[in-house]
């Protein structure tokens, strides 16, 4: 099994301010995870900048303009409360979509059988038209619209495990059929979205769970619902929002899962991917904000990867 990692220098380099959670000490902790002899096998790659055209399959070009626009100089902005933009955001946003993109056409194109996508800023609050949530760019939805646009594989998912509903994913998701979404999340909580009526077009499985909540009631979930939907979904292609943040050491959330929980979880994705569409799957980082937490969940996860 060979598992592709793509990650860009630039990732680092998108500042969001001093004592924001989203620091780009969360990509190093990671990078550094997976730095260590066990993942000498990985197959490492610089992520592109995506094309406008690729982003915009998802995004109004309007939107994608103003944010591109908005892009200071110097110093910060913010385009609401806690996304914020320094002068090297943009050029993140565009690595961090890329990332995807060429994950896509490498496992499609037999390069990888799977790929992890190391970028930031996160993606899976961005909706068509607006920021939030740490997040710019949908670098998850991009991908997947890239996987049917460019390579004809119609029927794209996406399982999302951030402790946060990805309200944006699921917006661009919940109205074509071809596309599914599932997520597992702390309820209620931020963003407010994400509660088990909403089901789109029967294409959208949210398992909410309680502050609290752990491995017991995670695994429940997905083995409940969210696999055997994804299963009768048969996808051609999986994609993995990959958050560590419902880890029981995150300070932003409150479920209390573990490492082996995120390496359980990838495990029985693949697995599906395997049956469904012959393994291709990418999975990206979303959140994750305890940066011991996050490097053991992310190693855990690329060795689930890797083993797959």
């Amino acid at each position: 099994m060979t598992t592709l990692l793509f990650s860009h220098p630039a990732c680092l380099e998108h500042v969001p301010g001093p004592h924001h959670p989203e620091s780009p000490e969360r990509l190093r902790a990671v990078l550094a995870a997976l730095d260590g002899p066990e993942f000498a096998g990985l197959v490492r790659r610089e992520a592109p900048r995506a094309e406008r055209a690729q982003i915009e399959r998802v995004h109004t070009a309007a939107y994608v303009e103003q944010v591109l626009a908005a892009v200071p100089s110097a110093g910060y902005v913010h385009l609401d409360p806690d996304t914020v933009l320094s002068p090297a955001s943009g050029e993140a946003a565009l690595r961090a979509a890329g990332a995807l993109c060429a994950a896509v056409d490498a496992v499609v194109g037999g390069e990888g059988d799977n790929a992890f996508c190391a970028g930031r800023p996160p993606g899976h609050h961005a909706e068509p038209e607006r920021a939030m949530g740490f997040c710019l760019f949908n670098n998850v939805v991009v991908g997947a619209a890239h996987a049917r646009a460019a390579h004809g594989l119609k029927r794209a998912a996406v399982i999302d495990f951030d402790v946060h509903h990805g309200n944006g994913s699921q917006a661009m998701i919940e109205n074509d059929p071809d596309l599914f979404y599932a997520s597992t999340h702390q309820w209620p909580y931020y963003p407010g979205t994400g509660a088990a009526s909403e089901r789109g077009v029967g294409n959208v499985v949210n398992v909410p769970l309680a502050a609290g909540s752990g491995s017991a009631d995670f695994r429940r979930a997905m083995d409940a619902e969210v696999l055997p939907a994804l299963g009768a979904f048969k996808p051609d292609f999986v994609f993995i929002s990959a958050g560590f943040d419902a880890h029981a050491a995150d300070p932003l959330a409150g479920l209390r899962l573990a490492d082996d929980d995120f390496a359980w979880a990838t495990e029985e994705i693949a697995k599906l991917a395997a049956e469904c569409c012959q393994g291709r799957l990418v999975s990206t980082l979303e959140g994750g904000y305890d940066l011991g937490a996050l490097a053991a969940s992310s190693a855990a996860h690329v060795r689930a990867l890797m083993a797959a």
